[in-house]
């Protein structure tokens, strides 16, 4: 475990800065899924396919003999096997955004910033995910950094938080500061928050939102509402139907990013990301949003529902990151797990 040194500048990269690989854990909770398991792995196989060949992928497994029956999955999409690292590591669930480390930045090295992972203060099956930054950590060759404040460890999930590598971020108010419902660090106030940002991920500007999307099981997630496309730009998601659950928080959310202002003091340019329909299964409301989509390499692989909106939301996606191939990954079945692209990934810096 490093130290963390008050000498030494940290950074935390972008999304679209390049990266050397994605991390993905292959679906294997079936409770994830209920009922709906069967055609996961194959969307699972169909994201590898379009992150290729433009980095590689670094797959957590639960066994050795787990490995032969992926890479035949794999192989019957057409994935070059080259590019894929297997990683042994038994873990309870796989959303690699919220129990991955954060990657961090100085001006010669990378590091992993170790937060605390508890479930998202919800679940009980978290004891073994816990320990996949370490995993990870040993795998990649990479330092960790515990996260500490006022000598505890801090909980911090990485869908919460959105970056645009410049020194500013987002977040939501709902998910970091509740003390009723999903509390994950009980008396924390935004500026334990601000100091803990600078010091570690070097954040030098948070901007807050207010609530995040009906469905979220994470209480507030920003990854499904609010994700930055370029260092000045940010898609917010809006909901024009008055009748829907998202449709206040969301005008809530508008009236604040007005004020919003970069670390340098410009405005912050927004576009809204519309959302599709409401989608149920059974008496759930799931978080199906456009911006859980994830930016790699050589493309931009954006959630779609079968819903009219799905092709406004890959046209605007493809205007304001227009460098990059903008792929939509059909997620009716997916959302049932209640994430989706984003969620399940995460990028290893170069």
């Amino acid at each position: 475990m490093a130290e963390i040194s008050s000498e030494i500048k940290y950074r935390m990269p972008a999304e679209w800065e390049t990266h050397k690989s994605t991390i993905i854990c292959w679906p294997h909770q079936k409770e994830d899924w209920p009922g709906k398991f069967a055609p996961i792995p194959w969307v699972y196989a169909e994201i590898v396919r379009k992150i290729i060949p433009g980095e590689k992928v670094n797959i957590l497994i639960q066994s050795k003999a787990e490995k032969e029956k992926v890479k035949k999955i794999l192989a019957k999409v057409h994935v070059d096997l080259s590019y894929i690292e297997f990683v042994v590591a038994e873990t309870d669930r796989g959303w690699m955004r919220d129990t991955s480390p954060a990657f961090v930045k100085s001006e010669d090295n990378i590091y992993c910033a170790l937060f605390k992972f508890n479930g998202w203060a919800k679940y009980d099956n978290w004891k073994k995910d816990k320990n996949i930054p370490k995993i990870l950590s040993k795998s990649l060759k990479i330092n960790l950094i515990d996260v500490l404040h006022n000598n505890q460890k801090v909980v911090l999930e990485g869908g919460s938080i959105d970056i645009n590598g410049k020194g500013t971020l987002i977040t939501t108010e709902e998910c970091l500061l509740d003390e009723k419902i999903q509390t994950r660090n009980p008396g924390f106030t935004k500026s334990d928050y601000e100091t803990i940002f600078k010091k570690y991920l070097g954040i030098t500007n948070v901007l807050w939102l207010g609530k995040g999307i009906a469905g979220d099981d994470t209480h507030g997630h920003v990854d499904d509402l609010c994700r930055f496309v370029n260092k000045d730009t940010v898609v917010l998601c809006r909901d024009k139907n008055q009748s829907d659950d998202n449709y206040y928080n969301l005008e809530e959310n508008f009236e604040h990013v007005e004020d919003f202002k970069l670390e340098d003091g410009s405005k912050l340019n927004v576009f809204e990301l519309p959302m599709p329909s409401p989608l149920h299964f059974e008496d759930l409301r799931l978080p199906a949003s456009y911006a859980n989509f994830y930016i790699c390499n050589q493309a931009v692989l954006v959630p779609t529902f079968n819903d009219k909106n799905d092709k406004l939301a890959l046209g605007i996606i493809s205007e304001l990151l227009p460098n990059k191939e903008v792929i939509g990954i059909h997620a009716v079945d997916l959302v049932w797990g209640l994430g989706t692209l984003h969620c399940l990934t995460h990028e290893e810096p170069a």
